[in-house]
Order: C-alpha cells, then structure tokens, then sequence
C-alpha cells in the first residue's frame, strides 16, 4: 500500500487534521527562516533596512512576533484547548525568552517604537523560533484531534503565513531579493458574464477562519459582467496618458485630497515603485526586490492604492466588483476564464462586520483587529505570488486603508 504524501501547502490546510497540521506549522517556520537568511545575506544579522518607510515595522520585529504569538497562544496559554472561546486576557506562563514580551508583545511596544528598539540579531532570533517551533509541535503531538483544540494551531499557521507576505513586502521596500517570480504576462481574456443569484458572504466550512470572514450575509446579486483577470499595465498606461491623475472629475474627493498630499512631496504619476512609464507600449518600469523591472503590458498592475484603483475605474466606465461578485466569479467563472491569485485585489465595499461577527480572542495581539478599520478600510480579496497556496480561497477577506500601497495589490472591475 502506498501512502500519499502530505501537502503543506494546500488551500484546505484550514481544516487541516493534526498530522497535516504540524507538517505544515514547519514548512511555515522554514519559509520564515528562509526569508530572513536572504535578509541577512543583504542587510548582516541585525536586519537593519534604512530604506523602510517610517512607518515600517522592522522584519526582526515581525518574525520574533510570529514565534511570540504562537507561544503566548499555546505554549503559555493553560486555556488553549478552549479555542475561539478562550478569554484575551487570562493567565499566561513564562516564556522561553525572558526579553520576548519586552520585544514582541505589541500591547508593549507601540509601531512607533519599533524601528528604534534593540532587537536580537539574527543568530538568537533564529533560537528563538526553532525553539518555540519545538515546543508547539511537541504540544500539538499530544492535543485531541477536535475544532477547539487544533484553534490556535491553525491560527499560529495562518497568522505566519500572513506575516510571511509582510516580509516580502518588507523586502520589496527595502530592495531585497526573496526569489519570488512575478506574475506571468497573461493573455487577455474577454469578460465573465454571470447570471444573476442569491448569495451566502461568510466563511461556511469547518476550519480556522478570521473573525472578519466569520458570520453570514445573504445578498441578491444581479447579472453581472467582470474582468476575467485583473487590469494590467497597457491598460493603466493608457489611463496615465490621458490625464489620469491631473482629473479631478475621476477621483473620489478623499482620493483627490490624497493625490494632492501626494504631488506636494514626491508627486504621484503612477502606483508605488514605478519608474518609468511607456506609452507606446504599454510597459512600466517598476524597482521589484530592488532591480528596476520592465514589466509588460499584460502583467497585473501591482502596488495600486484603492484611490487608484476606484478612479481607473470611473476613467474606463466601468466599477470595482462587490465582494459577493468577486466571490461569486472566483468560485464559478474558472472555466470560463477567471484568473486570480496574482495579486490581492481591491473591491468595491468597505470593511464592516456581517452579521454574527464576534472579534477573536487573539486578534489585537496580532493587530489584526478589524473593529478599529470598520467604516474606514477597503476590502481585499484574493491572495498575490507572495501568499502561501494554503492562504488562497475564494472566501478568504483582507483589508486595508484606501491609501495604502505597500502591498502587492492590483484590481478588476465590473461593467456599469
């Protein structure tokens, strides 16, 4: 009999059983150490990166918080088994580091601290997560096989998938190559017409999900027509050559307001890190991982804000998708053609709760908790190159503010 291997990383990985699951907590921490071993080949063991936005959160800080998070979760948490239900604040054992919550607990180290604070250089932080890494496999060796008690291993799992993708954009502001291909240049496919339904938003299935994608929200939906893939470089050259962003008609009064902040520093004549912009054909040159890039006419925009993306929109006639319309078409448009997983993508709708929504237990010790970007952040769906496959499901929902860049977001649109 031939066993079939486990896969690691695979998008059911949410409901992953505790063998699969521990397979995977260890390619997590692998792809971790392997981002900063290229970290450390470009910058030395103290990961410092002057070229970061302000703004930034060091990548020491983000990995140490990884290992911190999964600690203070299982390894140190007696209520661990509770899962969801588990109160924020209960007792909590030492950790393994006696300096870890000085450094990682971001209850005590504030964002704006961050690039100031004296952190573990590479070899100790190293420690650190094969050591933590130790201990939560060993733990899971020994927890029931049920939703409640695989909770925050799933958690840890996804939370360091996700923080993995902020060090690649953390490598991208500071010029450093993590060997991640880019998106492939792509065919034009004409757009996906979808008749009209009743849709169910919300996470349905047995598994880890964040609290933002958790309770239920039924819509009609009315046909439709979207993209088949996401808008690409010809396309938003085009854009830029008629005046896209000296328009005021096309841009969204806070997006206007925001270009202008914009043009009184370094002026914004395209999305983040492009260089150079070729009307004839449709190529920009954009600085990826720190070597200028021509990226072709048919490659996915990348580091688009929502403001961007919204008034792209307005110029071509055209509008973001609903989130139930994106879903929708992810879900039953592939074989007619819908592509997605290239790069996150902006939609139409602001960040709120659906109904049934109650925050995770975890969430504001992981600053992800959405209850503060209610009513002010845009959401994203989808997942981009630097996301792990396991992250990639249709009804997986990210958000961020309407400004924000960093990432490696692009967008689609629907008809009018």
């Amino acid at each position: 009999m031939t066993l079939e291997p486990i896969t690691a990383d695979a998008p059911d990985m949410r409901r992953a059983s505790r063998d699969r699951l521990s397979v995977a907590l260890m390619d997590a921490r692998n792809h971790t150490l392997h981002a900063l071993g290229r970290l450390d080949g470009s910058l030395g063991p103290a990961l410092a990166m002057p070229l970061l936005p302000a703004d930034a959160t060091p990548p020491a800080w983000v990995a140490g918080h990884v290992a911190w998070l999964a600690e203070y979760w299982i390894a140190r948490n007696p209520q661990r088994a509770l899962g969801p239900r588990c109160p924020r604040d209960g007792v909590r054992t030492a950790s393994v580091d006696p300096g870890a919550d000085s450094w990682f607990d971001p209850s005590l180290v504030p964002p704006a601290q961050r690039g100031s604070l004296v952190l573990p250089e590479l070899p100790a932080l190293r420690a650190y997560l094969l050591e933590t890494l130790e201990i939560t496999l060993d733990l899971l060796d020994h927890t029931a096989d049920t939703e409640d008690a695989l909770y925050f291993h799933r958690m840890a799992l996804w939370h360091e998938d996700l923080r993995g993708e902020e060090l690649a954009t953390l490598a991208q502001a500071g010029g450093v190559s993590l060997g991640l291909a880019l998106p492939a240049a792509v065919a034009a496919r004409a757009p996906v017409l979808l008749p009209a339904t009743q849709w169910t938003l919300g996470w349905t299935e047995a598994g880890f999900a964040l609290d933002v994608e958790c309770g239920r929200a039924t819509v009609d939906v009315p046909e439709f027509e979207i993209d088949a893939q996401p808008v690409g470089w010809a396309q938003y050259v085009e854009f830029i050559d008629d005046g896209g962003y000296d328009r005021q008609e096309l841009w969204h009064p806070e997006g206007w307001a925001w270009l202008q902040r914009e043009a009184e520093r370094d002026g914004r004549r395209g999305p983040r890190y492009v260089d150079q912009i070729g009307v004839a054909s449709g190529a920009v040159l954009q600085t990826m991982f720190g070597k200028p890039t021509r990226m072709s006419g048919s490659q996915p925009v990348l580091h688009a804000t929502w403001w961007e993306a919204d008034a792209w929109a307005r110029w071509a006639g055209r509008r973001l998708p609903t989130e139930a319309e994106w879903e929708i078409a992810a879900v039953h448009a592939a074989r007619q053609g819908f592509r997605w997983g290239d790069v996150r993508e902006w939609t139409a709708g602001t960040l709120r709760p659906w109904p049934g929504f109650e925050p995770a237990p975890w969430a504001a010790h992981a600053e992800l908790d959405a209850q503060g970007a209610f009513g002010r952040a845009r959401v994203q769906r989808g997942a981009s190159f630097a996301s792990r496959a396991r992250m990639k499901h249709p009804k997986a929902r990210w958000w961020a503010l309407p400004e924000r860049d960093e990432g490696f977001v692009g967008f689609r649109t629907c008809a009018v």
